[in-house]
């Protein structure tokens, strides 16, 4: 069982590094959302960061009702793509960063979109940490991994 939780992780973290945007969904007034964002993993995959302007309708959905989930997929739009495609989709708790805990969490984001870094310093950028409490692996169209995060 342990084999299978550290192979499903090494997949999840080569997907995730092989991938530079994801799909946000979060909810507000029981209306769902969907956004595409540039993410970054920490290292354990316990957190995926993005930045936001604090003026979008996601800052605003993910302030109001912070459980969100993130899908990243390596599909390229082609046919054979339902069977090897590799898809993840990630559940938790997202949060506005502390400016004073930001620091080495940012750095490993703007290590993956070094061409993000004016954009991380504007005002009105807000940088988000998503706990991470589940992930579910789809691959070869119906293969599901359900793996759960403990910190």
């Amino acid at each position: 069982m342990e084999n299978n939780r550290k192979q499903t992780l090494e997949q999840i973290a080569a997907l995730f590094a092989s991938q530079d945007l994801a799909v946000l969904s979060t909810q507000k007034d029981n209306q769902p959302y969907a956004s595409l964002v540039a993410f970054a993993a920490s290292p354990d995959l316990e957190h995926l960061y993005f930045l936001t302007p604090t003026t979008t309708r996601k800052y605003d959905h993910l302030t109001a009702n912070p459980p969100v989930a993130i899908l990243v997929n390596d599909s390229q739009n082609q046919v054979d793509d339902i069977y090897r495609a590799v898809s993840v989709t990630g559940t938790g708790r997202a949060a506005v960063v502390d400016k004073a805990k930001e620091k080495d969490a940012l750095a490993l984001f703007l290590k993956k979109h070094p061409h993000l870094k004016a954009f991380s310093r504007a005002p009105t950028t807000a940088f988000i940490c998503v706990a991470m409490h589940r992930y579910y692996m789809v691959s070869r169209f119906q293969n599901v991994v359900e793996l759960e995060i403990i910190p």
